[in-house]
C-alpha cells in the first residue's frame, strides 16, 4: 500500500512539472514516451457578456359588477328526539 502511495505521488510531481505555459491559453505538455515528446494543447476561450430581452407581461383586470356578494349558507338541523 505505501508503494502504490509513493508510485502515485511521484505521478502526481512529474505531471505537474511536465506543464507550463507558453501564451495566451496555450500549455506545452511533455508526454512520457521512450524519450519525451512535446505537444502544445490550446484551451478553449471563454466569452462573457449580457443580452437584453423584452417579457410580455399579461395585464389583469379585476371586474367589479356590483356591491352584493354571493355567501354560501349552512343550515344544520339538530336531530328529533
Amino acid at each position: 500500500m505505501r508503494k502504490l502511495a509513493a508510485v502515485a505521488a511521484a505521478m502526481a510531481v512529474v505531471s505537474i512539472s511536465a506543464c507550463k505555459k507558453t501564451g495566451d491559453g496555450e500549455y506545452q505538455v511533455e508526454k512520457p514516451v521512450v524519450g519525451t515528446q512535446t505537444d502544445t494543447i490550446h484551451t478553449p476561450t471563454v466569452d462573457v457578456g449580457t443580452d437584453t430581452t423584452k417579457v410580455a407581461v399579461p395585464k389583469v383586470q379585476v371586474k367589479k359588477d356590483s356591491a352584493t356578494i354571493k355567501v354560501p349558507t349552512v343550515k344544520v338541523n339538530p336531530p328529533k328526539k
